[in-house]
């Protein structure tokens, strides 16, 4: 009988044990389920907390310069938003324990201001509160392919400030930050575009702000690279760019102009153009005589090999993309046609070039006075 019962005895036993090891491995399997998620319950719940009254903000000094207008009338709690909906400020919240940490928080004036995206609160508050050369006085705009002298003229007008200032700020070249290449000669450096004009900005100031944006465009386009693919140095580009800028008005014929000067200047030919003389003359007028043409400056492309010595005018970044980019051709001569559409015709022979000055003589001859010097 027992011989009987023992298979069935054994295995019970087992089966009992597999019961138990299963029931213990559950236990601990709840447990370290239980102990994980608690864990995971407790890390996630010390961050939440650990976080928990952080106000959200920006660190660091900024990041783009950007304009802000506060308008008249207008709270703080308005102001906060403003400067939130411009990127300036992270959240409301950073500027109103700014504005609580700041008794001088209500002298905020409206007007428009320089600040930069992504500032701390209260960098923020501090610089609306002493805005200094961030307050914006009023706007002035210089035109492209104007020379220096009428820049000076321009920024005298729009900025009010005396033409004496800004001729002794010339003779600081570092200080207005001039490039090593300009050797201290500002022409073709002021970059012509629309400034803002902050409360206690200077004649200094004022030229650097532009001799900066200079540097800005120009390292936009890569001009110290295209310069050394053209194997021209950086005034040299800048060069042409200013003659492109006073030769044509249209961005389609840039590139080709830009072309032409450089097929010329390689190919040992005198560049020949109008704007150079007129530029050493100070002529008012599109065109030249014969007794401009003979004109012993430097600056007269038609009796003196190369480029002149310097740029004849400001360019804009157009003139500047094109001088660093010509398009490909062999064109060696250019004409505009036509002085009410900019019409600019280009031509590879002098048999060619024979022909788009004959076109060019006749809308002269159907425009009486516009084509005289």
């Amino acid at each position: 009988m027992s011989s009987m019962l023992e298979p069935d005895t054994k295995p019970s036993a087992a089966k009992e044990i597999l019961h138990q090891g299963k029931g213990c491995f559950a236990v601990l399997l709840a447990l370290a389920v239980l102990v994980g998620g608690g864990w995971f319950v407790y890390t996630q719940g010390k961050s939440l907390m650990d976080s928990f009254g952080e106000t959200p903000d920006y660190t660091g000094r900024g990041v783009a310069p950007i304009t802000v207008t506060i308008p008249a009338g207008a709270t703080l709690d308005e102001i906060g938003s403003v400067l939130k909906k411009d990127d300036v400020i992270k959240s409301t919240q950073a500027w109103d324990s700014a504005v609580a940490s700041e008794e001088r928080a209500t002298s905020v004036q409206p007007g428009r201001y320089l600040m930069r995206t992504q500032m701390p609160a209260i960098d923020a508050l501090r610089l609306l509160i002493n805005p200094g050369e961030s307050r914006v006085r009023a706007q002035f705009t210089i035109p492209e392919g104007l020379r220096l002298s009428q820049q000076i003229d321009a920024l005298v007008k729009g900025t009010k400030i005396k033409r004496s200032a800004f001729e002794k700020a010339l003779k600081k070249p570092k200080s207005i930050g001039l490039p090593s290449y300009a050797k201290g000669n500002a022409e073709g450096f002021l970059f012509p575009d629309t400034y803002e004009l902050t409360a206690d900005a200077t004649a200094t100031s004022t030229l650097k702000q532009m001799v900066d944006e200079y540097k800005a465009v120009t390292g936009d386009i890569d001009l110290q690279a295209a310069a050394k693919k053209l194997d021209r140095s950086p005034y040299q580009v800048l060069t042409v760019a200013s003659i492109i800028e006073r030769e044509v008005n249209q961005d389609q014929y840039r590139a080709k102009v830009a072309r032409v000067l450089y097929n010329r200047l390689d190919d040992g030919m005198k560049l020949g153009l109008d704007s150079t003389v007129i530029y050493a003359e100070k002529l008012n007028t599109n065109t030249t005589t014969p007794k401009d043409r003979d004109s012993d400056s430097k600056y007269n492309t038609y009796k003196r090999k190369g480029l002149p010595p310097g740029p004849i005018s400001a360019p804009g970044k157009a003139a500047l993309e094109a001088a660093a980019n010509p398009e490909p051709g062999k064109w060696l001569y250019f004409t505009t046609v036509n002085f009410d559409t900019g019409e600019t015709k280009f031509a590879e022979t002098d048999a060619e070039f024979r022909q788009i000055v004959k076109e060019f003589q006749g809308w002269c001859q159907s425009n009486p006075g516009r084509c005289d010097s």
